[in-house]
């Protein structure tokens, strides 16, 4: 397929009042190089001056946020848009001499990998309405679990510090709702030990059906192997119950925030494709559909696992330095929706067979899952490439030693 012609490489260093914008022609020639106001009426200006030179490409080093004004004006132009990823920004501006760090600087880094190396360009769907206000929602969620993991290291850092016995049967099920419940009526082991075991029971009953008779048998032993009070236990007490009722309100946003997802995602002609594989579900899906798209942008499988991160890196000196290590570059929000898609398809026969033979050949957890989201990729970018729904194959048996 061959490429469109430019007249204009328009690189674009987004800022918060105002842009820097370098124009190059195709033989690297600037026409123009000015700081550019976030203003619709300016952004307008400037690009229909570079349009009278012939058809223009905009590139920008963020899509979003605060390079979202600029992109929808290029689009309303009917002008092609395009975004070069931080990492290879960084790259690519060591290949040019000097060390500043200077707007003008980066608009034209910007504008010359535009230039020569198109292949380091990514597309832009922020001109997708249903895409743009996923984007919006799956950013929120994304803060909203940070928030949870910190709250909840808050509460397993407090019980550790006053009661590690009782920490080691509450913390790993701190987001359970029978454990945020019994936080936030009876505080910590102060509060748990006054409790009678009736009063445990009637809390954590609804919330834990099948479990609340282990989980109050368990919370009572904990509480009888430790006879002293550490000091900071009284303000223990009262900030428990506080955190809990945060780590609630964060949970109940986070489901909130999932049906947005889910109602947003639906429609999308991608949707079924990428939640018919193992392991994907609403969240996972957004944030692979909104960084990947159709995955048209990459020509091969390979292409995405290293845009990714999954892909390993050989490194060789000589005789003396060789092997593949796992790469620490590539996209690092698309990197842990696939580990974690990964991780969650252990469940699938397929996925299972092909990490045990990982773990099989002497990989860890960690290095296993990695092999088997690089594996996924594969398959992930054929379903999306073809729109086909993912098809569940036969493990193959690992061979039975003699």
């Amino acid at each position: 397929m061959q490429r469109p012609q430019y007249a204009v490489f328009l690189g674009l260093d987004v800022g918060k009042e105002e842009h820097h914008a370098c124009g190059l022609n195709p033989d690297g020639d600037r026409l123009h190089d000015k700081a550019l106001p976030q203003s619709e009426s300016r952004i307008r200006e400037t690009l229909a001056s570079l349009a009278q030179h012939g058809r223009v490409l905009v590139v920008v080093d963020q899509p979003a946020s605060i390079g979202a004004l600029p992109v929808t004006v290029a689009r309303s132009l009917g002008i092609d848009v395009a975004y070069l990823p931080g990492l290879a920004m960084r790259r690519i501006a060591d290949l040019h001499p000097g060390n500043a760090k200077t707007d003008a600087r980066d608009a034209y880094v910007i504008a010359e990998a535009a230039r020569s190396m198109p292949h380091a360009l990514r597309r832009v769907d922020t001109g997708d309405e249903a895409l743009a206000d996923l984007e919006v929602i799956v950013g929120f969620d994304d803060d909203l679990a940070g928030e949870v993991t910190r709250i909840a290291n808050r509460i397993r850092g407090l019980l550790t510090q006053i009661h590690p016995a009782l920490e080691r049967v509450l913390g790993p099920k701190v987001q359970h709702p029978a454990v945020i419940e019994l936080l936030t009526r009876f505080g910590g082991p102060q509060g748990l030990t006054k409790a009678t075991r009736r009063q445990l029971i009637t809390a954590t009953k609804t919330r834990a059906p099948r479990s609340y008779e282990k989980l109050v048998e368990h919370i009572t032993k904990a509480l009888g192997e430790q006879t002293v009070t550490v000091p900071g236990t009284r303000a223990a007490e009262l900030v428990l119950p506080q955190l809990a009722t945060t780590l609630s309100g964060l949970l109940a946003q986070r489901a909130e925030a999932a049906k947005r997802i889910e109602e947003m995602l639906d429609p999308h002609p991608l949707s079924r494709v990428l939640t018919s594989m193992p392991g994907i579900g609403v969240r996972t899906g957004a944030r692979i559909l909104l960084e990947v798209g159709d995955g048209s942008s990459f020509p091969t499988s390979g292409h995405l696992a290293a845009y990714a991160g999954l892909a390993p890196v050989t490194r060789r000196s000589g005789t003396s330095i060789r092997g593949e290590h796992p790469s620490r570059a590539g996209n690092k929000q698309l990197k842990r929706a696939l580990f974690l898609a990964a991780f969650a398809s252990l469940s699938d026969p397929t996925s299972r067979a092909y990490y045990d033979r990982k773990r099989a050949a002497g990989k860890k957890h960690n290095a296993a899952l990695i092999c088997l989201a690089r594996r996924r990729v594969d398959v992930l970018h054929a379903m999306l490439r073809h729109g086909t729904l993912y098809e569940t194959r036969e493990p193959k048996k690992m061979p039975v030693a003699a």
